[in-house]
């Protein structure tokens, strides 16, 4: 049983000095931050979407090809 305790005590003592001598995994300049995005608004639905994945014509911004459609069809 003492053998037991012990060997839990040194491996208890091992792993508090291996995190401690281990590089900080938060490290910010491992990865660095997406860059920002403006958010807009489909005219359509009324989805929120990055400003470069919408489809936009004449000022007014879609989330997809068929909303720019759908609109276009009810305004005539």
């Amino acid at each position: 049983m003492k053998y037991l305790l012990l060997f839990a005590f040194i491996g208890v003592v091992w792993w508090l000095w291996s995190k401690r001598n281990a590089p900080d995994a938060s490290d910010s300049s491992a990865r660095p931050a997406p860059p920002v995005e403006k958010m807009v608004t489909c005219v359509h639905c009324g989805v929120h979407l990055p400003e470069s994945e919408a489809v936009s014509v004449a000022g007014r911004i879609y989330c997809c090809e068929a909303h720019r459609i759908a609109a276009k069809s009810a305004e005539d």
